[in-house]
């Protein structure tokens, strides 16, 4: 794999940067950074119940 610096146009700003992948530029990447970065936060998710119209399968339970 090939990662070395790539001559390259920032999507974001116009300028030329040289940079391992395409995308904003180191400048771009901070700036979002600043302005769309927040704190990580822990996000509970329910539990799967489901819907009452929702059968077992005949195979599943037969005895």
């Amino acid at each position: 794999m090939d990662l070395e610096p790539l001559d390259i146009t920032c999507p974001r700003c116009g300028n030329a940067a040289a940079v391992r992948f395409y995308g904003p530029c180191d400048t771009c990447r901070g700036e979002m950074r600043a302005a769309l970065g927040g704190e990580r936060r822990d996000v509970e998710v329910a539990a799967y119940e489901p819907k009452m119209n929702v059968v077992p399968n005949a195979v599943a339970t037969k005895d």
